[in-house]
This record gives structure tokens, sequence and C-alpha cells, in this order.
């Protein structure tokens, strides 16, 4: 329940209290984000005593304020990516009161990292239609399979792992959904090397893995249900991290502009200033869009309206980074780090303009595709008839495969 109570103002006092009394130039992330959970100014959007005060979720912006002006180093993004934008939710809303306990705040902190492990090989956006198998062996299961694309794996401890337990059932009710401890005997990663050499993505191979009945998230089979509030939550956060007016994407190429604007002709000069312009409403715009969603927005339930940010921050951040290369002149064909082929720590670990160039290629198909989003968008926002399924209800195993 939204607690009405607690003004902007006093969320400002709250958050600089905090900086005041835990200073995070002066101690390590674990600590001040610890102390940022406790005070419920973590997720505020998420209950009293689990990181959060029970506001809208639109209300952390006010707190991101205030720990963007005192230069506080530790960002969502760069902390734990999919624990946070996607892992917490999901615990919080399926998970047991043991599990907030021993995730929620870890998560936060990112003393735990956390990974998703969904498609695979041959079921990209059919996910439902996955083949990796759990066996119930008395109070444990058994999985076998491979996922793929699974960002961050390399360094995580837990995955959310979806998994068909029923292959007699039809598709989406035959699946169930595990947190796996990503250090179990039987878990194997190994690196996907990126455009931009580096491999922040993995394929993950699950050979005889045990998992204990007691870390399945909702009932036998309901785990489409539980991968539905996994995704709108992954379009939330992959598509609403904007950083304030004028942040993120769009801040990187306001201010290579200014860099290179002196140096171009009359005509490449204005062309340029009206492409900016242009990018620069367009990025104001889903600011406002994502408030509007979050205010929407239930704790840790996102909705399909995440998909409007997802699809339109992917192809606005393609288009911002084509104009910031542009900008190179022929230097913009260079990569200048070039292709070191190693692992990268982190998501969105990339700092110059070639190398997110590169890495905004991903966008339109990480998280869901562009086209994925248009159809969620016209059947569960604008009530469009949806697509002819006619495997819906046949047993997965009858399906010709």
């Amino acid at each position: 329940m939204t607690d009405i109570t607690i003004s902007d103002d006093e969320l400002r006092e709250r958050t600089k209290a905090l900086i005041a009394e835990v200073d995070p130039h002066a101690v390590d992330q674990f600590t001040f984000r610890g102390a940022q959970y406790d005070a419920g100014l973590g997720m505020v959007h998420f209950p009293v005593g689990k990181g959060g005060l029970g506001l809208s979720r639109s209300k952390q912006a006010v707190i991101d304020e205030i720990l963007r002006e005192a230069k506080v180093p530790y960002h969502d993004l760069m902390i734990n990516p999919i624990g946070i934008g996607m892992g917490a939710p999901v615990v919080l809303n399926h998970g047991t009161e043991e599990m907030h306990k021993k995730h929620l705040r870890k998560i936060y902190t990112g003393e735990d990292i956390w990974c998703q492990m969904f498609s695979e090989p041959t079921h990209g956006s059919d996910v439902a239609g996955i083949p990796s198998r759990g066996v119930r062996d008395g109070d444990e299961w058994i999985v076998n399979g491979q996922k793929v694309w699974t960002t961050l794996a390399h360094v995580s401890n837990y995955g959310m792992l979806l998994t068909r337990t029923n292959p007699d059932a039809p598709k989406h009710r035959g699946l169930s959904y595990f947190i796996l401890d990503m250090h179990a005997p039987g878990v194997e990663v190994r690196p996907l090397y990126q455009i931009t050499g580096e491999a922040e993505f993995n394929e993950v191979f699950l050979t005889d893995v045990r998992i204990h009945d007691n870390q399945r998230l909702s009932d036998e089979g309901d785990g489409w249900r539980v991968a539905i509030t996994t995704l709108m939550n992954e379009r939330v956060a992959l598509g609403g991290g904007s950083g304030g007016k004028g942040g993120g994407p769009i801040r990187t190429l306001i201010n290579h502009w200014m860099e290179k604007k002196d140096d171009l002709d009359p005509l490449t000069h204005q062309i340029t200033r009206d492409k900016v312009a242009k990018l620069w409403i367009e990025s104001e715009v889903l600011r406002l869009t994502n408030q509007r969603a979050k205010v929407l927005a239930k704790s840790g339930d996102a909705g399909p309206g995440g998909s409007i940010g997802k699809l339109m921050s992917a192809e606005i951040n393609q288009r911002i980074y084509e104009v910031a290369v542009d900008l190179e002149g022929a230097d913009g064909m260079l990569h200048n780090s070039g292709y070191p082929m190693t692992r990268s720590d982190e998501a969105m670990g990339m700092g110059e303009v070639s190398g997110m160039f590169l890495r905004s290629r991903a966008n339109t198909i990480e998280g869901g595709t562009s086209e994925i989003m248009r159809n969620i968008l016209g059947e569960r926002v604008l009530g469009l008839p949806g697509d002819v399924r006619v495997d819906k209800d046949l047993p997965w195993s009858d399906i010709p495969k």
C-alpha cells in the first residue's frame, strides 16, 4: 500500500541524512548500499523492511537525484542490473518470507549478483517452448539443458531458472521456475564474445544439476506466470534508466556534440544540430513516459506498459550512438580499444563512443526483440487481436520439434 504521508521534501531530507551518516566516499559499496536498503531508500516501492517505504516506484527518482548531486558512485545498473531490475521484484512477488530475508538485501548491495536463464539455443522469442528438463527426485529436481545469451552468468551467484517440468502439459503450463545456485555441481558457464570484443553474454550448460524443491518460486507448473513478472520488470530496467532529465545516452551525445560541433562545416553543423535536438526531445518524451509507467506500476509488478519504454529506448539509443559515431568523421570507422576478446565484469561497461555504438546493436534484441515488444503492446495494451497460436493448447510433447 502506498504511504502518501511521505512528501518529496521528506524523501530528500532522509536521503541527505543517510549520506551525512554513512559517507559513500568513505565506506565501501556494501556498507553504503546496505544502509540505504535499511533506510527504505533503496527500492522505495518495496515494502517497509524490505528495502522500501511502500511508495510509488516513481518516487525513487527523488532519491536518485540527491545521490547524483552527492556523486554517489554506486549505480544500480553497474552494481547488479539483473538482480535489482528483475531478481528482486520476482523474489518479492513470488518468493517465501525466508527467500526475502536471504536474498533481497544482498541483491541490492551487490553482494550476490544474479542472472536470468530463459533463452535456449532452439527457443529465444518463443521462451514457452524451451526443451530443458527438470525431473523430480524426492525433494529435489534434476535439471538438464542449455541456456544461452545469459548476461553476467560468469560473475553471478544465483540464476533465475525457467525449465520444463511437465512435458505432457501445454507449453505455457508445463514450466517451473527456480532459484539456481550458479556454483552448484553440473553448472558450466562458457563465454560468448560480442562485436565489442567482450564476453558479457554466456552459454550455460546444466548437467544433472540438483535443485531442492524449496528453491522453486510459486507452484509447480506455474513458471510461465513468474517468468512474465521477470520479463515485464526486465523491460522497465532496460527502458527506464535515463539518469534524470537530459541523462543517460542523450547526455553522452550532447557532450560529444559540444566537443565536435565547431569542427563541422556549416551545412553538416546545421543538419547534425537538428538531429541532436530531435533526439533530445525524443529522449525527454521517453523519460516522461517511463515516469508515468512507474507511477502506474505495482510493487514489483511492472505490467505490460514497461514494453513501451523498452521498445522506445532500444531504438532511440541506437539512433543516438549512430549520430555520435557520425560526429567522429572518418575516425568513426575505428574502434580504438580494438577487440580484446576478454571478459566484461559489468554490463553497460563500454566507455568510448565506438564501444557504445557497437553495444547498442543488442538493444533491439535483448530483453525481447522490438518485434516482440510491438506484439505485446498491440495485444496487451491496445487490445488488438492476438497472433494465431495453433500450438497453444497442445501438450508440449505433441508439438512438432
